[in-house]
């Protein structure tokens, strides 16, 4: 008989300190089409604690359990599964709820994942370098040499952008808000650091030497973002993927008649929804290669068990942290 598991569970909406609690269930039976994935690690992303709020555009079932990302071991197989081996470590689905020590899954929603990758970094693969590789392909068809802009280059997403943009041979300006973080991120491979501010323009046009940058990355919004605008080359695009300062973009006109820039964005769940299995596998064969060479390495402040979910919850929420705050689960 196997053991019950431990799930993190909500059944309403509000703050995840008060909402969220920790419930014995039985050990998972997995469907004749389903794999059971023994959980080794899930990161907890600004997107789940929105989630758990009700602040976020996918909103499960309730009781549901959270978590968008997560990697695990697969440990027993459905009758029908020949696609996927006992001992492969995969990446879980983002729908699934991944914050529990383990869960059946159907076999063919799974990436396996080299066994060079360590499980804790397979864990947070899919959602920030994902988007920073989408960021860097679906837009601009930048080529070596070129540049790149982007705030909130120190969040998880944003140092994905410079260790890809570095491997592909973009030149890349990081704007952020804090000293101490302009060596760190140089160090990362950071082209060019700079302090958020009203003369962020004229600054990188010293840096660049008034080279065109024809790509911004937002994931700030108010002020920051029209600054960041402001130094685009004419017919130059703006992709916003986060919206860390609750601000609207508030753009004007000029910058669209005299110098028709384009303004997009990108969510990269419904990117997931939206690709055939080749094109998400090819992404990833990508982004496994870069960090089994090393060059891709999600940095984490603090790893907790599951049983310290308050703790761990409270700690993901707050600001200027060096790196993401993650659940490990016992092998």
């Amino acid at each position: 008989m196997k053991k019950d598991i431990s799930a993190v569970v909500y059944e309403t909406h509000g703050n995840p300190a008060e909402v969220l609690r920790i419930e014995k269930q039985p050990w998972p039976k997995p469907a004749p089409d389903e794999v059971v994935v023994q959980m080794r690690a899930a990161p907890i992303n600004p997107a789940d604690l929105n989630a758990i709020e009700g602040k976020y555009p996918l909103r499960p079932q309730l009781p549901a359990t959270p978590g968008f990302e997560g990697a695990g071991v697969v440990v027993d197989l459905g009758s029908d599964v020949t696609t996927i081996a006992a001992g492969a470590l995969v990446i879980l689905p983002h729908h699934i709820g991944t914050w529990r020590d383990a869960l059946a899954v159907k076999a063919s929603e799974l990436v396996a994942v080299p066994p060079e990758i360590e499980p804790v970094q397979a864990a947070m693969l899919k959602i920030n370098p994902m988007t920073a590789w989408r960021l860097l392909h679906d837009y601009v068809d930048l080529k070596r040499g070129d540049w790149l802009i982007q705030n909130a280059a120190n969040s998880a997403a944003g140092r994905a952008v410079i260790q890809i943009a570095r491997d592909l041979g973009y030149k890349t300006i990081n704007v952020v808000r804090r000293q101490e973080l302009i060596e760190e991120l140089r160090a990362e491979g950071g082209d060019v650091v700079l302090i958020d501010s009203e003369n962020l323009r004229e600054e990188v046009k010293s840096v660049t030497g008034g080279a065109p940058i024809r790509l911004g990355l937002n994931a700030v919004g108010g002020e920051s973002a029209l600054r960041l605008a402001n130094t685009l080359a004419p017919g130059s695009t703006m992709v916003t993927f986060g919206a860390m300062s609750l601000q609207p973009l508030k753009i004007p006109n000029g910058l669209l008649i005299f110098k028709d820039l384009r303004f997009r964005g990108i969510w990269i769940n419904k990117w997931y929804d939206n690709a055939t299995m080749p094109e998400r596998m090819e992404a990833f064969r990508s982004l496994f290669e870069m960090t089994k060479r090393g060059l891709l390495k999600t940095k984490i402040e603090k790893s907790y068990p599951l049983s310290e979910m308050k703790i761990a919850v409270a700690h993901a929420a707050q600001g200027k942290r060096s790196g993401k705050i993650i659940f490990e689960f016992g092998a």
